[in-house]
């Protein structure tokens, strides 16, 4: 997955700009006021940040700023803009545009969708290291996540021990909980549940009963009406005896028969008429078929009052279901499933609950056990990991720095010397092998804080605390590197090189072109050691006509990077020395990559 492409539109001094991302370490540079900074700002626009109407172009109406991203669809992030109704079929467009009188608009995936959605999505994407955003710092639940990635096997075999017990656990809580409600309220639910199952099995109603019963109740009701207009009705087809109430005059049949007759003559002379004989005569067969027909149906009509009396009686039952337990018999027996799986669940014996009682104490001390484990691992974990960071940290201009990790069981939330809690839905305790109380939660017993100390003698404090922006920068780097797992896709580095030069800036190039390797990075520099290490360099020129400055953004490459490389190493682009420095450097990074 890659930031393939940003546009910028009347954004600060930047009227229109596309910057072209390749996979890789990204370099952005330029000169002072040139408008660098506008990228980052952009791109946190794209990733649902707060919109300031300052950000927009003097003399413009609004500020745009799109994005592509290359993502496979089934990342977190193309799913989120399917579920806000977006299409991430061939990778997502997020759109933010920002009016220059304040109000903001997003889109992703080609639909419009509330700014939140752009950070949700956002966070599946891309990290951004500056001095205004450190959210994988300042989330203290990242803090744990980042050690968990440098954990290896061990770790993850611990972790997902630990997920195992806790959620059997759990689970035997919850229904801990559910059968130790109030005895009274049980009993009563109880015996509503067994009530209301014995009364729809003593009906025992039929699927689409009630349908057949209406029907049935309708035909028995005007039994002697239907019975009387199926004879009229076949004594005026076929004829019958006057003396039983038939029509005078000949029937149906008879002036049929008499049409085909009158007709017959003359058809043999017109084919027409011979057509329309044939059509008289088909009647005069369906009116055949058709009396008999009738006749039956008048002699199968069933005139039954006792018959009729059961069927408003069993009416009458299902009715009485229909009204308690559902629209319909098929709702009413999908009802009586369900309460008599209830009560499978909840009527149970003393002895049951006491097994239950038994079991949710033995699932909550393997989770104390498990969680022992695991805060064990991570310790072990801490301490490596805060050994190497400290190491990275000291190739990074920060060799005075001492960087520890704090794996510490959560306390539970109550007042000292207060009763256990009993299992149920309060707070989650467990009891350690040293009799101690831990709080436990889905990811262990623990809390992890990243700590720095930036300068011997110093005291340890949480790191967003303890380092300046662009110190703050260089640790996430660092941890970063030791604990990357490769699950951010893209990381944004803004600042990462304040107060960095030297043999630190070479350091640093390299530590972000090993970054780049697993992820995509993209990185603001005012070093030309740092820019050195690039697989893509795009440069922020600034141009006015006397009254108007504007910037753009373009890739170098060639002749016209060793010119951009050597403006930042010597301050002009012409220098040989300077261009000479330049080349260097990349013949040392072209040397690098082929090592």
């Amino acid at each position: 997955m890659t930031l393939r492409r940003i546009r910028l539109q009347q954004l600060g001094v930047i009227e229109e700009a596309e910057l072209d991302l390749a996979p890789g370490l990204n370099v952005i540079t330029g000169e002072t006021g040139a408008g660098k900074t506008m990228v980052v700002s952009g791109l946190g626009l794209l990733l649902g940040e707060r919109a300031d109407a300052g950000l927009v172009r003097s003399g413009s109406s609004r500020a745009v700023v799109e994005g592509e991203v290359d993502v496979p669809p089934d990342h977190p992030a193309a799913r989120r803009v399917e579920e806000a109704g977006g299409d991430a079929a061939d990778g997502l467009i997020l759109v933010r545009t920002v009016a220059a009188e304040g109000r903001s608009r997003a889109s992703v995936g080609g639909r419009s969708a509330p700014v939140s959605v752009l950070g949700e999505v956002g966070e599946h994407l891309v990290a951004v290291h500056g001095q205004a955003d450190q959210w994988r710092l300042r989330d203290a639940e990242q803090h744990r996540v980042l050690l968990d990635a440098a954990g290896g096997p061990d770790l993850a075999a611990a972790a997902e021990a630990y997920a195992m017990a806790w959620q059997a656990w759990q689970q035997a809580r919850e229904r801990w909980a559910e059968l130790t409600r109030t005895t009274a309220e049980r009993s009563l639910r109880v015996s509503a549940l067994r009530t209301a199952v014995e009364e729809i099995e003593q009906v025992d109603p039929a699927p689409g009963e009630e349908s057949d019963l209406r029907a049935e109740s309708e035909r028995l009701t005007y039994a002697e009406e239907l019975r009387q207009a199926a004879h009229h009705a076949h004594d005026a087809l076929v004829g019958g005896d006057p003396a039983t109430g038939a029509p005078d005059g000949p029937s149906v049949s008879a002036l049929l028969g008499s049409a085909v007759a009158a007709l017959a003559p003359a058809a043999e002379h017109d084919e027409e008429l011979a057509g329309l004989q044939r059509r008289v005569q088909d009647l005069l067969y369906l009116a055949s078929d058709l009396g008999p027909e009738l006749a039956g149906y008048a002699a199968g009509v069933d005139v039954d009052p006792e018959r009729l009396e059961s069927v408003h009686a069993r009416r009458s039952e299902i009715g009485a279901l229909l009204r308690r337990y559902g629209s319909s018999t098929e709702e009413v027996l999908e009802f009586a499933r369900q309460a008599a799986q209830e009560l499978d669940d909840i009527d149970v014996s003393d002895e049951d609950l006491a097994t239950l009682a038994a079991e949710v104490a033995r699932l909550r001390d393997e989770t104390g056990r498990r969680g022992a484990e695991l805060g064990a691992v991570r310790r072990r974990t801490a301490e490596r990991v805060a050994a190497t960071v400290t190491e990275e940290l000291a190739h990074l201009a920060m060799g005075s720095a001492t960087v520890s990790i704090e794996v510490a069981h959560r306390r539970p939330e109550r007042p000292a010397g207060a009763q256990e809690p009993q299992d149920g839905p309060g707070e989650p305790v467990v009891e350690l092998s040293d009799g101690s109380l831990a709080r436990a939660g889905r990811h262990g017993l623990d809390t992890v804080e990243i700590r720095l100390a930036a300068n011997p003698g110093a005291p340890a404090r949480s790191v967003t605390r303890a380092a300046s922006g662009g110190e703050l920068s260089r640790v996430m780097l660092a941890l970063e590197l030791v604990c990357g797992d490769g699950s951010v896709p893209t990381y944004v580095f803004d600042e990462v090189d304040a107060g960095v030069g030297g043999a630190a800036a070479l350091d640093l190039g390299a530590r972000l072109a090993r970054l780049a390797t697993t992820s995509q990075v993209v990185v603001v520099t005012h070093l030309g050691q740092v820019a050195a290490h690039a697989d893509r360099h795009l440069v922020v020129r600034k141009s006015t006509d006397g009254q108007v400055t504007s910037s753009d953004v373009s890739v170098v490459e060639g002749a016209e990077r060793e010119a951009e490389l050597a403006r930042m190493l010597g301050g002009v682009a012409d220098s040989d020395a300077a261009l000479e420095h330049a080349r260097e450097l990349l013949a040392r990074r072209a040397t690098i990559d082929a090592g």
